[in-house]
């Protein structure tokens, strides 16, 4: 399938420069280790991102020779996957930083557009089992829907609100909460909480919170470390341990909680744009949030093609904002009932 690709810089469209305003670009006359390299995906990823994305973006760029969608396409998985705006994308395809950044914006609405169908948690029993299955295998752990945790993403500092953004390790973020089953596929993923709330205010909040309060049934739990409050519905560590069921349950549980931090670290090292190693995201908080949804879909779409979830896995684990835990919390009785049963069923 050969892709020719109309190229239009914007700036010289407008004021004239050079000798020409259109090149082709195509697709085919470049290696698979270049698209790789540059865009951080295979051929065939892209051709299906443009066929999924195409008439989103024709919609919001209907102006006269408009820059093509598989231009935007490539244009925001550039940026994406490395982070700038800058001449290493416009080397490649040929448009100015002004372009770059309209097509960012165009390719991360059409994204977030299709968030409802790549990311949710699924009503169908079948898939359901499978996941509890593949969790099982793990550690031994029955019944988990999904595992939970926070992760933040730095931002610059947003001309308004500046303190709520501040997080316990007095840097600028936005704290995004993550479910994902045992495959890393995001079940999902809250990305516009302000730095400064916990885990816990973000979880409380949540509509993964709110989505397990009002079930009808118990379906199953989600894993959370010691920062999470325990439910019925949501299994946390045992703070203190003592018999060797527990120690054996607390092992059980930090293998396969560990499955939301891969997936974070495997979401973090393919999009660099996140990676706060490379530099915080410079745009205000709400546009940071949509470029962190827009990855995770991405991510979700990526892993739904049969694209391996850790193949970018980095091995250190991410520094992430310093929490303490609320011993505080009234504790549900029930919930550690069904903690204990848990443990004495699978663990002693």
């Amino acid at each position: 399938m050969a892709i020719s690709i109309a190229i239009l810089d914007c700036d010289l469209l407008l004021h004239g420069r050079g000798h020409k305003t259109l090149d082709r670009f195509d697709i085919e006359t470049v290696s698979d280790e270049f698209l790789m390299t540059t865009f951080g995906f295979p051929r065939e990823f892209i051709y299906y991102l443009v066929e999924l994305l195409k008439d989103s973006l024709l919609r919001r760029t209907q102006r006269s020779r408009a820059i093509s969608p598989d231009v935007q396409i490539l244009a925001a998985l550039g940026f994406y996957t490395s982070g700038s705006f800058q001449s290493k994308m416009g080397d490649a395809i040929g448009i100015s930083q002004a372009s770059m950044s309209r097509c960012v914006s165009n390719v991360t609405k059409a994204l977030i557009e299709k968030a409802p169908e790549f990311i949710g948690f699924t009503r169908d029993e079948a898939t359901r089992q499978q996941s509890k299955e593949e969790f099982y295998r793990i550690a031994g752990i029955p019944n988990v829907l999904g595992v939970v945790d926070c992760a933040h993403i730095a931002i610059k500092a947003p001309n308004a609100d500046d303190s709520s953004y501040v997080n316990k390790k007095g840097f600028h973020s936005i704290n995004c909460q993550l479910v994902c089953d045992a495959r890393g596929l995001l079940l999902s993923a809250e990305t516009h909480w302000p730095g400064s709330l916990t885990d816990r205010a973000v979880f409380k909040q949540s509509s993964v919170a709110k989505l397990f309060e009002e079930q009808d049934q118990d379906e199953g739990w989600l894993l959370g470390d010691n920062r999470y409050p325990l439910k019925k519905w949501l299994m946390t560590p045992m703070q203190n341990p003592e018999s060797p069921a527990e120690y054996r349950y607390n092992l059980a549980h930090t293998t396969t909680h560990e499955i939301v931090d891969r997936t974070f670290r495997a979401i973090q090292t393919r999009f660099r744009c996140l990676d706060g190693a490379k530099g915080y995201l410079q745009y205000s908080p709400e546009k940071c949030s949509h470029i962190i949804q827009a990855c995770c879909v991405l991510h979700n779409i990526s892993l739904q093609s049969g694209l391996d979830a850790w193949t970018f896995e980095r091995t250190e684990a991410t520094d992430q904002s310093g929490e303490s835990i609320d011993l505080n919390d009234t504790v549900d009785p029930e919930a550690l009932r069904v903690r204990q049963e848990l443990i004495q069923n699978h663990f002693s």
